[in-house]
């Protein structure tokens, strides 16, 4: 089964980018970045697996994550520019590491390959806690969500993947499997390959997130000797959103 991609931009003599989305994102979330980069080249945004509209499997581990990158770098000529953020940043790396030959230069936003001790799972909560029937509005879903998650911005971030168009209303991510599998997905996998990928990288990362710390940096460094890291003043996780123009700035010019 191959991910729904958003494609943008023209095929030119470089090869296309695929830009891969965090944990409860989707296609349209780096929407900004793919635009900017469509400038001057091919883009293909995925969606992940249990995500958007793509296909939902109870399998979401980061081997099966990568593999879907693999198909879709096949069907679009053998060889990509990866750029992931979060979650997408940890398949992007798993498939430079398991198939070096598919990726170019890869882009790696406030991620590393390393196990965290957070979790996701109050948010899966939320989203389930929430009645959805017979609701028109997200206005009226935010409402709701509000008394379990206080941040405005995570709430409209959760609210670009409710599907208001089904009857009844429905979140499109599959929420059991993500529950299910959230301890791998905030690590990293024991069985992960042990080499490195010693083509081009760029790990951005956000000064004020707690993701690419010295422990994580030491991992980028263990699996990706060529990696140059560069923090951003006044950003979080969501680099992207926090500094949007020059995250893309710094993106497309690493990527030429």
């Amino acid at each position: 089964m191959m991910l729904n991609v958003i494609e943008t931009g023209s095929d030119t003599e470089q090869p296309p980018v695929i830009v891969a989305h965090g944990l409860f994102g989707s296609g349209k979330n780096l929407g900004g970045l793919a635009r900017r980069l469509a400038e001057t080249r091919r883009v293909l945004s995925v969606e992940m697996r249990n995500h958007g509209d793509s296909f939902h499997d109870p399998d979401h581990s980061y081997a099966a994550l990568a593999g879907d990158l693999a198909e879709v770098i096949a069907a679009h000529g053998g060889r990509a520019d990866i750029v992931g953020h979060s979650m997408g940043g940890k398949a992007a790396m798993m498939l430079a590491l398991r198939h070096p030959e598919l990726v170019r230069k890869l882009v790696v936003m406030d991620i590393a390959p390393y196990a965290y001790s957070h979790s996701q799972t109050a948010l899966i909560d939320a989203m389930e806690a929430v009645d959805l029937r017979g609701v028109r509005l997200r206005s009226d879903v935010d409402k709701q969500l509000a008394a379990y998650i206080p941040e405005a911005g995570v709430r409209a971030f959760l609210l670009q993947s409710l599907d208001l168009k089904s009857d009844p209303p429905r979140w499109k991510f599959n929420l059991a499997a993500l529950r299910d599998q959230m301890a791998d997905l905030v690590g990293w996998p024991g069985d992960a390959p042990k080499g490195s990928f010693d083509g081009p990288v760029q790990v951005l990362a956000g000064a004020d997130s707690e993701y690419c710390r010295e422990p994580q940096v030491a991992a980028i460094r263990a699996h990706f000797p060529q990696a140059r890291i560069r923090y951003f003043a006044g950003a979080g996780h969501w680099l992207h959103a926090d500094r949007p123009a020059e995250v893309a700035e710094a993106i497309a010019g690493f990527l030429g």
